[in-house]
């Protein structure tokens, strides 16, 4: 079994009222996480009720609100207990059903799981705005990959194995560069049966995810846009050449990516700018939500070569890792590029203080900044900028910029120490912030509040 980092963080959220919504894209393991979970809690003496929309018998208990919480209390009698229901996104209107659970102030936690689909990720959000917190279960980081396989014997230091065995570490991350990060897929030896799962992936999402969207467009149609989008991993895209290569209308490609976007299947990374006038202001850039999977639609699944298309997938795992750790924090992941094509693959966006990144798939010796990163850096005077590589780390001051040189395989803990930076921040500003208010207090008011 694969462990999850996201796991924990569930855990933490079960003693919560509000209701725990698994959400992601087919086949990340949900329902896995979910029976982890109910292992746990069963290890612990609380009683445990899990149905599923898969599963034809439980259906009769989940066609209404009074039907459930009667076999509710039939399970768990008098005592309160934790009520568990996958595929959630098979029930219509499945966010009222929800909300109308949660305000009746039943003495029960519901942890509910749903792929990929538009109900769950509009609707179920839309009715339960503040009822519920969402966790969102992507494929496999290579963290977590390089755990799995090496039997989790070097948990709590990986970093120390990376450092002592970088060829054998280089030689897993080239499997996790080809075949991506499905649970499934990484689990499989073979590379035969790693091509049939994926495929069943990639067919079970049109089939189910998307053929019900189409409404009478045809998923031929979707298809050839996704294999483009493919083939522009990385790039930024231009709608109207889109829609000539595509054969379709703007807004049918508008209404694709839309679809595409909210069902987990790619991510939609926009600009960032200050200027209007210079800096490019509208166009998106495209990643895949598993990059083994834009592999696949390329007839690359399992034989990148080529050191250009190695590149674009390197960008795609470093992006995906952002965007994955940061959307639990206040800070959004960008691009910067210029009229004049100056650009950098991607910007964290801190207010005033912008972190820019270049992503360079290449094992540097020594520092080596392009005219890009340069630009950007005496455009917006920023007090940190990263060069993410393969193997070098290292740091330079330019100006007032201290510019980090980060080998990918630390950049997993750098990020999860930019966000304790910004908590602990926080916890600074809020102490001045409460200390200034203490001492403009009148003294009358100070001594009887």
């Amino acid at each position: 079994m694969i462990k999850r980092l996201i796991t924990d963080q569930i855990r933490d959220h079960l003693v919560r009222k509000e209701i725990t919504v698994i959400g992601g894209p087919r086949q990340v393991g949900k329902t896995t996480l979910m029976n982890i979970l109910i292992d746990d809690l069963k290890s612990a003496g609380k009683p445990v009720l899990f149905l599923s929309f898969d599963y034809e018998s439980d259906l009769p208990f989940l066609r209404s609100q009074e039907v459930l919480i009667s076999k509710i209390q039939l399970e768990f009698g008098p005592h309160k207990g934790y009520v568990f229901i996958d595929e959630i996104q098979r029930k219509n209107d499945a966010g009222l059903f929800l909300k109308g659970l949660y305000d009746m102030q039943l003495p029960y936690k519901f942890i509910i799981s749903g792929s990929g689909s538009i109900e769950l990720k509009e609707k179920i959000s839309e009715s339960l705005a503040g009822r519920k917190r969402i966790f969102e279960v992507s494929p496999l980081t290579f963290h977590e990959f390089l755990d799995y396989r090496t039997s989790y014997k070097y948990s709590d230091r990986l970093q120390a194995y990376i450092k002592l065995h970088f060829p054998a570490v280089m030689i897993l991350f080239n499997e996790y560069l080809n075949f991506g990060g499905y649970p499934r897929v990484v689990t499989e030896p073979s590379a035969r049966e790693k091509l049939q799962l994926i495929n069943e992936i990639y067919q079970s999402y049109i089939d189910r995810d998307i053929r019900l969207f189409l409404q009478g467009d045809r998923s031929e149609s979707y298809g050839r846009l996704i294999k483009l989008l493919a083939a522009q991993t990385g790039q930024i895209l231009n709608l109207n050449n889109l829609a000539n290569d595509a054969q379709m209308s703007v807004p049918t490609i508008r209404k694709y990516l839309w679809y595409a976007e909210k069902t987990y299947f790619v991510r939609l990374v926009t600009p960032y700018f200050n200027n209007a006038i210079k800096e490019i202001t509208k166009s998106p850039v495209v990643y895949f939500n598993d990059h083994g999977m834009r592999n696949l639609i390329l007839s690359a699944f399992g034989n990148l070569q080529h050191p250009q298309d190695q590149g674009f997938v390197f960008q795609n795992i470093v992006g995906n890792l952002l965007m994955n750790e940061l959307r639990v924090s206040q800070y959004q992941v960008h691009f910067w590029r210029t009229t004049d094509k100056a650009e950098i693959d991607f910007v964290i966006d801190r207010g005033s203080d912008p972190i820019g990144i270049e992503v360079k798939f290449s094992a540097l010796k020594k520092p080596m900044m392009t005219r890009s990163l340069r630009n950007f850096i005496d455009k917006y005077q920023p007090t940190e900028a990263w060069v993410v590589n393969l193997s070098l780390d290292h740091e330079m001051i330019i100006g007032k910029t201290r510019v980090r040189f980060i080998s990918f395989f630390n950049l997993h803990e750098l990020l999860k120490e930019l966000i304790d930076s910004f908590e602990t921040n926080y916890q600074v500003q809020e102490r001045k912030f409460a200390y200034r208010f203490q001492r403009r207090k009148p003294k009358s008011f100070r001594k009887n509040p």
